[in-house]
């Protein structure tokens, strides 16, 4: 799939550079050429040079056949605009931004653009966001026998007791992350669009885990 990164800072740079690595194509834009020195020369992707919320610039960079988006440049305000151009304009359906101010993740989380912090979250991260992958390892356990993973559960999930996706899955939920806000899950809680599950997990069960995240629920667990 064709991906655009708006931002060759540290963070945008390291992210292009695992992407290339990958059966993908990229662009990336800046508003200062001299930040792609940051791809090295060995770098086959698109190089932009302008502001990336631009509707010229983002056509130039492929937008319109973008299957991914990440602003990860250094200033809030550009990274949501330039979102919810790619994902309101250009309909683009992974989208992401990088933010520096963690009181706005809910704001923007309520206009459907999954946010990335800029302390506790790495560009091994934002890999994941922008691939679309559904669970991550969070933490493990000294032992390495018991992982965090944070799930991102499909939308047939939404309106369901978050019970129902533990029954499935075989795992236990910890903390729901929702609107940037974490609160400790009980079998009660439903789950909401956008909430990102924290799950206690092992590895034995990490496929079946991956298998009820990326799919609706079935008619046997109600």
């Amino acid at each position: 799939m064709h991906i655009v990164i708006m931002g060759c800072g540290r963070v945008g740079a390291a992210l292009a550079l695992q992407l290339a690595t990958t059966d993908n194509t990229l662009a990336v834009i800046d508003q200062q050429p001299l930040a792609f020195r940051r791809l090295g020369d060995d770098f086959t992707g698109r190089k932009v040079a302008g502001v990336g919320f631009d509707r010229d610039t983002l056509v130039e960079a492929g937008i319109e056949e973008a299957a991914a988006f990440a602003a990860v440049s250094s200033g809030d305000n550009s990274n949501i605009i330039a979102a919810r151009v790619a994902r309101e304009t250009f309909g683009v359906r992974r989208v992401v931004a990088r933010i520096y101010d963690p009181k706005r993740a809910e704001v923007y989380e309520r206009l459907g653009i999954p946010t990335v912090a800029t302390v506790p979250w790495t560009s091994s991260r934002l890999l994941k966001a922008v691939l679309g992958e559904t669970t991550a390892e969070a933490w493990r356990d000294p032992s390495g026998e018991v992982a965090v993973i944070a799930v991102v559960p499909n939308e047939g999930w939404v309106g369901r007791p978050l019970a129902d996706f533990e029954s499935a899955s075989g795992t236990r939920a910890a903390i729901v992350t929702r609107f940037g806000k974490g609160q400790l899950a009980t079998s009660g809680t439903l789950i909401q669009s956008g909430d990102v599950l924290h799950v206690l997990s092992v590895d034995d069960q990490r496929p079946a885990l991956r298998e009820t995240a990326q799919n609706p629920p079935t008619g046997g667990h109600a």
